[in-house]
């Protein structure tokens, strides 16, 4: 079911194009009465979400941003934000393909356990039994050899990275198989096992390589038959699909530069690297990859893997001296506002992204952006506001707020010389929010009707404040006064 954006006057027309839509998955919708997405405490969450989205995009130069909430086995909100091409104005919706670079890992990851649970492997197997070409010298000969749970838990001893220099610009090149295979004799292990994390992207490289060694297939078979197709994660690759560059695969784009601006970033293909970097996908797909999930902990059985494996994976199986890094087997694992979150992120030149489930509350947010920019940030906006929207309707689905639909015209994007408010609907009046900012939650100043055009300001103890008045020019709101000084409207 397709929906059409609201017209949101805090947005830019010219930089931040919407298309969006509820999507109902081929299995139906398990979201209780009615359509959460509908309810007005849903609906001016993504206004919040979306007031300060625009707002970083906006500051901090993001051409294109995709999102996805998912919630038990439905995905039940997606959009596209900006563009996947600025040059040609083409927008950034919620089937657009980005690279996902480290979230690759978590596929690589789980095709070694599939091969665990087949009896192929042990995760206790040092990596040279199943690859007899692997020749990295051990610098530390009384220190555990390089094994397979060593691997899928950044824990090794390992480099970082395979010897050559993909990461540096402007040409990424990214080695074959046959190219890592030939620089392990020059590379020794730099701690030893099992003493730090190491994050190595040459581990799940060689991971990448066990597999297709153990299983007899080549890697992009292996994944495409055993994981993807399964899943009908039809607009996922193993590598960057040259064929929709330009199209459907988003143009990636470089830092922010100290003049403000970002340069596009070239066109790459991780080659031997992409079992560690090398996956495009969409947040659509990566939503599909959190329903089995949590279809397979809510159900059992062993839809692509064992419920039992998965929960493994899940399971914290390092932590760093520091207690700062913690790791499953292929995911990471942290608390965040109390709560266990598992996933990965994403970073590769032109692109940032990143994929977190919450199991205890059947919660996983997608967030995927065509420029080095903080994916984190969004998608814990993301889940503070529309999650959490999510979450009380589950919990109340009688409850609601009115937001009148007489108080619109207030809604805008105003500035001054200190900065610019958005001014949107909330429960039965009116929000005031500063951006850009850290938490719009926190940064929003809840207004009261009071009379005419006058609002007032809701102090925490739920007393009035000063009053906020709102001014007309031929009738339309031009501008908003508060403590006798003045903020236009500018859209």
């Amino acid at each position: 079911m397709a929906r059409q954006s609201r017209n949101r006057p805090w947005r830019r027309a010219a930089a931040f194009i919407f298309l969006g839509f509820l999507i109902t998955p081929a299995h139906g919708c398990a979201q209780g009465n009615g359509d959460p997405a509908n309810d007005p405490r849903f609906e001016q969450a993504v206004d919040l979400f979306e007031a300060w989205l625009d707002a970083k995009m906006a500051y901090e130069k993001i051409p294109g941003v995709s999102v996805a909430l998912v919630h038990d086995q439905d995905l039940v909100w997606a959009r596209g934000y900006g563009y996947a091409h600025p040059e040609t104005q083409v927008a950034a919706t919620p089937s657009t393909m980005y690279s996902v670079c480290s979230i690759s890992k978590l596929f690589t990851s789980i095709g070694v356990m599939q091969q665990r649970d087949e009896g192929n492997v042990d995760l206790d197997d040092p990596v040279s039994d199943h690859l007899p070409w692997y020749n990295l010298e051990q610098a530390y000969p009384d220190a555990p050899g390089v094994s397979l749970e060593g691997i899928l838990t950044h824990s090794s001893g390992l480099p970082r990275e395979s010897a050559h220099p993909y990461w540096t610009g402007p040409d990424h090149p990214f080695p074959t198989r046959d190219e890592i295979i030939e620089g392990l004799s020059g590379q020794v292990t730099l701690y030893p096992g099992r003493r730090y994390f190491q994050y190595s992207n040459l581990g799940m490289a060689l991971a990448g390589q066990l597999v297709e060694q153990s299983s007899g297939m080549a890697y992009d078979d292996y994944v495409r038959s055993r994981i993807l197709d399964p899943l009908g994660m039809s607009d996922t690759y193993t590598d960057i699909p040259a064929e929709h560059r330009g199209d459907r695969y988003a143009t990636g784009h470089a830092r922010l530069a100290r003049d403000g601006g970002r340069d596009e970033a070239p066109f790459f293909q991780a080659l031997g690297m992409a079992p560690a970097a090398g996956f495009a996908s969409t947040v659509e797909d990566l939503a599909r990859l959190a329903s089995w999930q949590f279809r397979l902990l809510e159900n059992g059985g062993t839809e692509i893997l064992d419920v039992n494996t998965l929960r493994e994976m899940h399971r914290v199986h390092w932590v760093d001296p520091d207690f700062d890094t913690m790791w499953g087997l292929g995911f990471a694992v942290s608390r965040r506002d109390g709560e266990r979150t598992v996933g990965h992120g994403g970073s590769c030149p032109g692109f940032r992204s990143t994929f977190q489930l919450i199991p205890a509350k059947k919660l996983a947010g997608v967030v995927m952006m065509n420029a080095l920019a903080n994916p984190t940030d969004v998608w814990t906006k993301m889940m503070a506001t529309l999650g959490a929207a999510f979450e009380e309707i589950q919990s109340d689905p009688g409850g609601g707020v009115r937001r009148p639909a007489s108080l619109a015209e207030y809604e805008g994007l105003y500035q001054s010389t200190w900065g610019e408010t958005v001014i949107l609907r909330w429960d039965d009046g009116l929000a005031a929010l500063g951006v850009p900012s850290n938490d719009p939650l926190e940064a929003m100043t809840k207004l009261r009707h009071e009379d005419g055009d006058t609002f007032r300001r809701v102090r925490d103890d739920g007393e009035p404040g000063e009053a906020y008045i709102f001014h007309r020019e031929d009738g339309a709101i031009a501008r908003y006064s508060v403590h006798g000084n003045f903020s236009n409207r500018v859209r």
